[in-house]
């Protein structure tokens, strides 16, 4: 064989497989679907724990990428922040009583907390927008239910980004829904269950927003129950979200929840808390730690999904972040305000924020909460979901002693 010929083989024997390769790694963050169904034919070929090093290698190659090509890169931001309205000018000393103001009914707004660290401080980090609810008059009887903020919470990666939401407990319920097959049941109870795995048409002309539950069942056994039915059993070490049959919404862990399991409407678990009482889980500071990345690492970057509450309560955050370690969205939570925090799914295809308007002809359409989020139009309301899922819905309003 000529030796341009041999070159241009051996050229075309390099090209293919590095082609199929970025190929393949764009389709599987292009399109839903893709990574599940690679990730899962690859496990059946070449087992779990090859699959886990190719897509550790992957991930690690792709961060060294960015880190050469993006260094430099400003952070992003993804809506308009107004400015903050002024506070009121407090009355003269000796001003007469009656031209004071009249007292304003506190509405559900978050705190401002400003960028998590000085590195990166992109216009309108940590300050709260509100959500309008397309579905309702904007006006005084119906404040915003839920806000939003975007933080830049890796003070090593500009493009680390964690989109965070905060609703307010007192007029948005939570609800959680088992998917078609996950989490695959563990009891015999949970294998007869039957499941709906789409927002019930009953609840949709309520609902605002829905967003991915947790891993699937083989990915760590973390427990669910749903309906007075329990999927999977809980684990002591896993941390639990649960709402409680008064309306209470808790985060911690089993080992101190488990006591009063009677009372809860529903619990689903994660791995360990990433922050319990305001303190971060020691081991998010250790290398080399799959405790949150089910096989992956907590050292990883890749998109990840986590929940929150406060101190009170009263405010649950949800969290969907991009390029970001496990510290790095557990600290951005905890900076947005959230004392306990869960992580709930990672990788590319599943962590997702959908709020939900009317479309045409009245039928509810999903919108993303920022772009590079793929989803249906079906999603979660009209096609079932594979994976379990939590939805937000409005609070009916409760009835005033003047009500006749």
């Amino acid at each position: 064989m000529p030796r341009s010929r041999r070159r241009r083989w051996i050229l075309g024997a390099v090209a293919v497989p590095v082609l199929a390769g970025a190929g393949l790694w764009t389709a599987v963050h292009r399109i839903p679907w893709m990574g599940p169904l690679v990730a899962n034919g690859l496990r059946s070929v070449i087992g779990a724990e090859n699959v886990t090093a190719l897509e550790e290698t992957a991930y690690a190659v792709e961060d060294r990428v960015h880190r050469l090509w993006r260094g430099s890169e400003p952070p992003k931001t993804y809506w308009e922040v107004p400015e903050p309205a002024p506070e009121p000018p407090a009355p003269a000393a000796g001003a007469d009583a009656a031209a004071a103001p009249a007292v304003v009914t506190a509405v559900f707004r978050p705190k401002d907390v400003g960028p998590s660290h000085a590195a990166w401080p992109a216009p309108g980090d940590g300050r709260w927008v509100p959500i309008v609810d397309r579905a309702l008059a904007v006006d005084d009887r119906h404040p915003p239910r839920l806000y939003k903020t975007l933080i830049h919470p890796d003070p090593h990666r500009s493009w680390a980004e964690l989109f965070v939401v905060a609703v307010d407990l007192s007029a948005v319920d939570v609800h959680l829904m088992a998917g078609s097959r996950e989490p695959a049941a563990t009891t015999e109870e949970g294998k007869t269950y039957e499941r709906r795995a789409k927002v019930p048409e009953a609840h949709q002309a309520q609902l605002l927003a829905a967003f991915n539950g947790g891993f699937m069942t083989e990915h760590g056994q973390w427990g669910m129950r749903v309906d007075d039915v329990t999927l999977v059993r809980a684990r002591e070490q896993g941390c639990t979200v649960a709402l409680h049959r008064d309306g209470r919404v808790q985060i911690g862990p089993w080992s101190r929840l488990a006591a009063d399991e009677g009372s809860m409407r529903w619990w689903r678990q994660t791995p360990s808390c990433m922050v319990d009482e305001g303190e971060l889980h020691p081991l998010l500071r250790a290398p080399e730690v799959r405790n949150w990345g089910a096989t992956l690492d907590g050292n990883t970057v890749i998109r990840r999904s986590a929940v929150g509450l406060d101190r009170e309560g009263k405010v649950l955050f949800v969290g969907i972040s991009n390029h970001t370690t496990a510290a790095a969205i557990a600290l951005g939570l905890r900076h947005a305000g959230a004392a306990a925090v869960a992580q709930l799914d990672v990788n590319w295809s599943y962590p997702k924020f959908l709020l939900y308007e009317p479309g045409e002809g009245g039928a509810l359409m999903p919108v993303a909460l920022a772009s590079g989020f793929e989803f249906s139009e079906d999603e979660y309301i009209r096609k079932r979901s594979l994976r379990d899922f939590f939805y937000l819905t409005r609070k009916a309003p409760v009835p005033s002693a003047a009500t006749p």
